[in-house]
């Protein structure tokens, strides 16, 4: 009987480049992983990267990532794959990364020897030895250039999904075509991290993904094509036909095969030459795939910092939102919001609770949490509670470090600043939770539709990942706030979840019929059993409507504190 075919599906992350074997049927059967630091050899890096706090500049080696590409196929060889049951090859890459490719780049990848190491092959083939990470905070004049070169942050975000970002790669070419002309001038082409990989499993330069490449600020979603304003903006002294040639083409058809593997990876390590290269996307939408993600479903990631994505049809862009391609599916995009307050807030709060006791853990903030009442209301029609807690500055909304509290009447929409009749850190429980989830609540309610059954606008599945899935009070006040007609599930797909996308790309690629979609073809073989668990009921009658009065409250709230910041004088 013969053996199924498998695909394989990369992710190279900031610290780790890993890869997962799946058959047709989605099951894994071999994995490995390459960690930066614990295993590379050369490169004096911390967590994957390099740092010039003084430039505030994060960036990594290539060099690192293509000794990574050939260790971690040995590992996987020691696991007893067949390469040559491989049928296609699809990955992710941290996303707005570029890899600057000189002129020798293409000529070098085409003549790889199977008896040399890629680092060794491919130490001339770029003009800049290094990729700025997505941690890269060194472009700030550049991005107040790009903010204002179409008008606005608005008109930019409407054009290209975004606002001008220090690690959107758009501002980091132009700072590197001014910081380092003669490298740009000796650039042949430019990569995204994502299509760098494909580029190398290819054997030559492979386009842009056209969802990772609406994360540069480059790219107009609607018209479907580099934006000529902003090119003219970074292209400098070198005309903007140069710079086009140096992002080459960007390939719309997600599904589609760029070509067949490089000889390079048949000869050294036993691939069929027929092995079809699928294109490859950033980490985040590759995120999405992992489930597969449908549209009205949202995925919400509460670690150190909160990530919210969701599949939609609305374009709906604002300065304070990303918005994507979908990976796979024309017509439908990827909604995206990123707050750096998350787990570290949580956390603060927490250790407030527990002062003074022996306890460092969650139990005591979760009896709390679920033993108060519903925004802090002692009795129906009474105050609402509402709170921002920002250890760090934060980016939604823009706002310094700080903590403020609120009391909300939603009859007379009043809305006082004060601390009287909190008892904090206990009341800070539950209201922090609250006012995470009011924000995500309302910067995506635009999106939302009823699910059906007279039910309100609201997503239909809540998927929580991360550390904070794990609370008890989480998914629970989650629900309540976010609705959830089909209720909150924790989604555990360990450290894999974007290899794991990009392998379910690949068999999509391969296997599809015409015209049959990614959530069609993968969701028909998806089993959700072995990766995600109902924890919380979502939609509840009375409280949802109660925390959509909330959300009202908790804007003014948040335009409340703009203004006063913005009325703060600098002390000299």
């Amino acid at each position: 009987m013969a053996q199924q075919p498998l695909y394989l599906g990369f992710d190279l992350s900031t610290q780790q480049l890993k890869v997962v074997a799946i058959t047709s049927d989605l099951r894994v059967q071999h994995e490995a992983k390459f960690d930066f630091d614990a295993d590379s050899t050369g490169f004096e890096i911390t967590k994957g990267v390099i740092t010039n706090e003084e430039e505030h500049e994060v960036y990594a080696p290539i060099a690192l990532w293509l000794q990574a590409i050939d260790k971690v196929l040995q590992s996987l060889q020691e696991t007893g794959i067949n390469f040559g049951r491989v049928k296609s090859i699809s990955g992710a890459g941290q996303q707005h990364g570029s890899v600057y490719w000189s002129k020798a780049g293409e000529a070098a990848l085409q003549n790889l020897d199977k008896n040399r190491l890629l680092e060794v092959q491919l130490d001339r083939a770029f003009s800049h030895p290094f990729s700025p990470n997505w941690q890269d905070a060194s472009t700030e004049e550049e991005c107040n250039i790009f903010d204002v070169e179409l008008g606005s942050k608005q008109r930019l975000a409407s054009v290209t999904g975004s606002k001008a970002h220090h690690r959107f790669t758009g501002p980091q070419i132009l700072r590197f075509q001014k910081r380092y002309h003669r490298s740009y001038q000796e650039t042949s082409r430019i990569s995204l991290v994502s299509s760098f990989l494909a580029s190398i499993f290819l054997g030559k330069i492979a386009p842009c993904d056209i969802s990772d490449v609406c994360g540069m600020n480059l790219w107009d979603i609607k018209a479907g094509t580099w934006n000529e304003k902003l090119m003219s903006l970074i292209s400098g002294p070198e005309s903007t036909d140069d710079l086009k040639q140096k992002l080459g083409h960007v390939s719309e058809d997600s599904g589609g095969s760029l070509g067949t593997i490089g000889n390079y990876f048949v000869h050294r390590y036993g691939f069929d030459p027929s092995c079809s290269i699928a294109s490859f996307t950033g980490d985040n939408p590759a995120t999405i795939l992992a489930l597969p993600l449908r549209p009205l479903d949202a995925i919400v990631s509460l670690g150190t910092s909160t990530t919210f994505l969701m599949s939609t049809p609305k374009y709906k862009p604002d300065p304070a939102v990303h918005f994507f391609n979908h990976p796979t599916t024309a017509g439908l995009y990827m909604f995206m919001l990123c707050y750096k307050n998350g787990g570290i807030a949580r956390e603060r709060v927490r250790d407030a609770i527990n002062s003074g006791s022996s306890s460092k853990g969650w139990d005591e903030f979760d009896r709390i949490a679920l033993n108060s009442p519903v925004l802090g209301q002692s009795e129906e029609g009474s105050s609402m509670r509402l709170g921002l807690y920002f250890p760090r500055p934060e980016i939604v909304p823009n706002v310094p470090a700080g903590e403020w509290t609120f009391d909300y009447n939603s009859g007379t929409q009043v809305l006082t600043e004060t601390e009287s009749g909190w008892n904090r850190p206990r009341d800070d429980a539950r209201a922090i939770i609250e006012s995470q989830m009011l924000s995500l609540r309302l910067r995506s309610r635009g999106l939302v539709e009823s699910p059906g059954n007279n039910l309100p606008p609201q997503a239909r599945r809540i998927y929580l990942v991360g550390g904070g899935s794990l609370n008890t009070a989480i998914p629970k006040i989650a629900g309540e706030v976010l609705g959830g007609s089909e209720g909150i599930y924790r989604l555990d797909f360990g450290e894999n979840a974007c290899a794991l996308g990009a392998a379910y790309k690949a068999v999509w690629a391969t296997e599809r019929q015409p015209g049959q979609t990614f959530e069609d073809l993968i969701g028909a073989r998806w089993n959700e059993d072995e990766f995600v668990e109902k924890i919380a009921e979502g939609y509840q009658e009375g409280v949802f409507e109660k925390y959509g009065q909330a959300v009202e409250g908790f804007y003014a709230m948040e335009n409340r504190i703009l203004e006063m910041e913005k009325k703060k004088v600098p002390t000299l």
